[in-house]
């Protein structure tokens, strides 16, 4: 601020995350955009919460504090399936734990408020965006309400803010109150006690918190029908106003955002960012060095995938950079300290999914189908491989660029419309192993989570095995598996695992189910209801259940027999119990299953009882000294 001569900020960040200027984190792109417009913006990062000091060392905003958690919701930042405590952090120095607080939009927002009481708070972000109305809390297994209600903060700016969060800047500056800005696409507000909530054939009302809260089979069946009506207004084009009643005051949330265009993508990511660190840091971000080397080269995802919060966040609508713009920032990045002619990934949610949408205006301005691919391919749906194919052979083709990873997710069953796309990887752009995510391979779970079926994955691997021959590589392909799931039984996983078993897949990591705020297949986990269809749903919640799905995805680890075996036994599946070429484990735990069973015995059964000291008997015919002992 000295060196600018700024004597104070208009606008004041507060991130969860260590700073970055890179264009892979949120608050970068915010806050560059803010000073593209002409706005002094300051940083906050990581900022301690349990004091109010913290948030005043850049002085009071004249406009607004801008809150955001992080790139990550700082709940399953901090916590895992198991509810239990990460030991790390990867978006903190030297991956330090405990550099924000749970739910750390909440603590933040609150903290400004006490800082400076008249200055707007606007939150943002994955966090806030996916909690904007009452929602169902993993860690906390109930429903919280509206987090505009928890935070007392102004305004949330849901999804991509890039827009919106100018709007309300602009608006500010001009003199208009922050209680008046709501009529801002992408963002939700709260009206107070005596305010009337809007009403009419363009607003849809929600199941009230008091309906969905309710620990009864009529609440979570409210739920089921609140979430439906969420995600049927998630197209910008047609979507309604939402609202919700939570006892005297209503949550309002207005119809999401417009898509940016190809320019407006192309002047967010031409800002200057130095793509680096804040030079404070001694110690390296773990989540910057694994992408500091990569482009973003597009946003947004029609898969509609109901356990993942990428449609909700970044929308269904394919937001494009032009090829220009992309390859300028392959040749800017050549600059960055370590640069080894290697580009680790040039993709987005979905890297082959560039420019792809909707070939009808028309029927894409009437559209509610929550995926453009299930259940199957929407044939308005332009799915041509020729722009990514013409970008990934341009890019290679740089000036000082030795080699180009595509490392984002691959959408197999687009992929397999396209030969020459399949080529253009496995000749150039995998560095021995893909991954891809068919999530499961059970049909009736694949269903329920919105993916293809599995004859497309075995179809997709033989298809990339014959282009990685091709090219004369031998390649193989690493792919991500889902325990837990809601539908996924232990049937389901037992037909999972012999799958892995007859591929020659081990897998070495298991992706345990989290469901998070918002999502299709959370109200799937909390209600036991599919919401898109109001029928029955198998949910695997207890411990034990969600153990047994994991050994049975790596039932070939020693200390997971004697779990395996009695899932098989009581599966009436003991026919895999054996020697022979079908059987998943041996007739007899083998000994590192029995030292595991020991270590965990010993682990929960504590440490020994101490002896008592063995003293020397005392002779009471002997002389002793002073009083006999008792």
């Amino acid at each position: 601020m000295h060196a600018r001569g700024w004597d104070e900020l208009d606008i004041i960040f507060i991130s969860g995350d260590a700073y970055v200027d890179h264009s892979s984190f949120a608050v970068a792109i915010i806050c560059r955009v803010l000073e593209a417009r002409g706005f002094r913006v300051g940083i906050i990062a990581q900022p301690d919460w349990r004091s109010v000091d913290a948030f005043r060392v850049l002085g009071r905003p004249r406009l607004m504090f801008c809150v955001g958690a992080g790139n990550m919701d700082s709940m399953v930042n901090h916590m895992t399936a198991a509810r239990k405590r990460r030991s790390d952090d990867a978006y903190s120095p030297g991956a330090k734990p405990g550099m924000r607080p749970d739910r750390a939009t909440i603590p933040y927002a609150q903290r400004c408020r006490e800082a400076y009481p008249d200055v707007p708070v606007v939150a943002g972000g994955v966090e806030a965006s996916l909690r904007r109305l009452a929602h169902y809390d993993y860690w906390q297994d109930k429903v919280r309400p509206s987090i505009l209600l928890d935070s007392k903060c102004d305004l949330v700016v849901f999804g991509m803010g890039e827009r919106p969060i100018t709007t309300i800047a602009r608006r500010l500056q001009a003199g208009e109150p922050v209680k008046t800005i709501r009529d801002v696409r992408g963002t939700a507000y709260v009206l107070g006690a005596s305010e009337t909530a809007p009403a009419g054939e363009a607003v849809v009302e929600l199941p009230s918190f008091e309906d969905v809260v309710a620990q009864t089979a009529e609440g979570r069946t409210a739920f089921a029908r609140m979430t439906k009506k969420i995600h049927h207004e998630t197209n910008p084009l047609n979507a309604k106003t939402l609202t919700q009643r939570h006892g005297q005051r209503v949550v309002v949330q207005n119809p999401p955002d417009d898509p940016l265009s190809e320019r407006e993508m192309d002047a967010i990511y031409n800002l200057p960012y130095n793509k680096l660190p804040h030079p404070s840091y001694t110690e390296k971000i773990p989540a910057y060095e694994q992408i500091r080397f990569s482009v973003t080269i597009m946003r947004g995802c029609f898969g509609g995938c109901t356990f993942c919060s990428i449609t909700t966040h970044q929308g269904r609508t394919i937001q494009s950079r032009s090829q220009k713009s992309v390859l300028a920032d392959i040749e800017d990045m050549q600059r960055v300290p370590g640069y080894t002619g290697v580009i680790s990934d040039i993709g987005g949610p979905t890297a082959n999914m560039y420019k792809m949408r909707c070939k009808d205006p028309a029927v894409e301005k009437v559209c509610h189908r929550l995926s453009c691919i299930d259940p199957t391919i929407c044939k308005n749906l332009s799915y041509d491989h020729t722009p990514v194919i013409d970008l990934m052979q341009k890019a290679r083709q740089t000036r000082g660029v030795k080699k180009v990873f595509i490392a984002s997710g691959v959408r197999m069953d687009l992929a397999a419309k396209s030969a020459k796309y399949l080529e253009e990887l496995a000749a150039h752009h995998v560095g021995g192993h893909l991954k891809v995510a068919p999530e499961h391979i059970s049909d009736k779970v694949l269903k329920l989570m919105k993916k293809p079926r599995r004859e497309n994955f075995t179809e997709f691997k033989k298809n990339f095995e014959k282009a990685s021959k091709k090219a004369g590589k031998e390649q193989y392909l690493v792919p991500y598996f889902i325990s837990s799931h809601p539908g996924s039984d232990v049937a389901a996983m037992i037909e999972l695992a012999l799958f892995l078993k007859k591929n020659g897949f081990r897998p070495q990591q298991v992706q345990d189910f989290i469901p998070t705020p918002m999502d299709v297949a959370t109200t799937m986990y909390y209600t036991g209801i599919d919401p898109l269809t109001m029928t029955p749903v198998h949910v695997a919640k207890g411990l034990n259940d969600k153990k047994t799905q994991r050994a049975l995805m790596q039932f070939f680890r020693p200390e997971n027999y004697f779990v395996v075996r009695e899932a098989l036994e009581k599966a009436g599946r003991k026919d895999l119990i054996g020697t022979h070429c079908d059987a998943l484990i041996p007739p007899y735990p083998p000994r590192e299953a029995l030292e595991a069973r020991k270590r965990d015995r010993e682990r929960f059964a504590g440490p020994p009882p101490k002896e008592r000291p063995k003293t020397r008997p005392v002779r009471f015919d002997a002389h002793v000294p002073g009083p006999l002992p008792r």
